[in-house]
C-alpha cells in the first residue's frame, strides 16, 4: 500500500471584502441585525469571472511552494 503525507497546506481568501455597513446601504438590514443572527461581520467575494477553479488553483500552487515539491 502506497501512503500519503501531508507536506503543505494553503488557502486563497479573495480580496474584495463586503461589510454588513456595505450591505445596510444596499437592503433594510443593519450591522447589528446581521451581526446577532449570524455571527458574520463581513464575507469575502470574488470578482465577476473568477471560478471555483481559479481559487482553487492560487490556492494549490501555493501549498507546492511552501512542500517543496516541483509541479511536474
Amino acid at each position: 500500500m502506497t501512503a500519503s503525507i501531508i507536506t503543505a497546506v494553503s488557502h486563497y481568501v479573495p480580496p474584495k471584502v463586503v461589510s454588513n455597513t456595505d450591505l445596510e446601504k444596499l437592503m433594510d438590514t443593519s450591522d447589528e441585525w446581521i451581526r446577532e443572527r449570524t455571527g458574520i461581520r463581513e464575507r469575502r467575494v470574488v470578482e465577476e469571472g473568477v471560478s471555483t477553479v481559479d481559487i482553487a488553483v492560487i490556492a494549490a500552487e501555493e501549498a507546492i511552494k511552501r512542500s517543496g515539491l516541483k509541479k511536474d
